[in-house]
């Protein structure tokens, strides 16, 4: 009974370190990518429009109403984070892309374009659009590898965590092993006392 109590402590301990080379991974992972992210944004020197652009929104204008609930909280602020780049992507860029084609996608323009070859001034929106489209996808391509940081930070509170409880299971269960063992001595049978005189 008791090696089997000290190898469930061993596998306990085994466990732990696991656990904690796991969540140092994870999070050496995280902080990498989150500043790989944080760089590359700030590198191209993106800003969101100044305050004053959102004091009179107006459709069709740079501004629209549908940006102040999600663009305006950036205002003036450099794009440097995945949730700013999401934002920027979707709700500035798009916008602006679904105002300048009547919601034609690239592809419905591009197959118009190839239809009639002389239109410049359609080639020309084609060529705006597909750029708008590129620099949506690069952002989106930062925000997903921005939430994969933020994943992987809760996963390794998690190993930590998990690892911590592992450890301490096991720290307990190396204290219960070390009590020592009550035996019972068999003490020999007692017959009748015979008299004394």
């Amino acid at each position: 009974m008791r090696r089997n109590s000290h190898l469930a402590v061993i596998i306990g301990f085994a466990l732990s370190a696991i656990l904690f080379v796991a969540g140092g991974l994870l999070l050496w992972g995280s902080t990498y990518t989150h500043n790989m992210v944080h760089n590359q944004l700030a590198a191209q020197q993106i800003y969101f429009p100044p305050k004053a652009a959102f004091a009179h929104p107006r459709a069709g204008s740079e501004i629209t109403p549908s940006m102040i609930p999600s663009v305006s909280q950036y205002a003036g602020q450099q794009l440097v984070t995945g949730q700013q780049a999401q934002s920027y992507a979707d709700n500035f860029i798009a916008v602006h892309i679904a105002n300048m084609t009547g919601g034609k996608t690239y592809a419905q323009l591009s197959s118009q374009a190839l239809a009639h070859p002389a239109d410049a001034k359609l080639a020309a929106q084609v060529n705006t659009v597909f750029k708008g489209e590129t620099l949506r996808a690069i952002l989106l391509n930062a925000f997903g590898w921005w939430k994969v940081s933020q994943i992987t930070f809760i996963a390794s509170l998690i190993a930590f965590g998990l690892g911590g409880l592992t450890l301490i299971a096991s720290l307990f269960g190396l204290t219960l092993g070390r009590h020592p063992e009550i035996t019972h001595e068999a003490l020999p049978a007692e017959g009748p006392k015979s008299p004394t005189a």
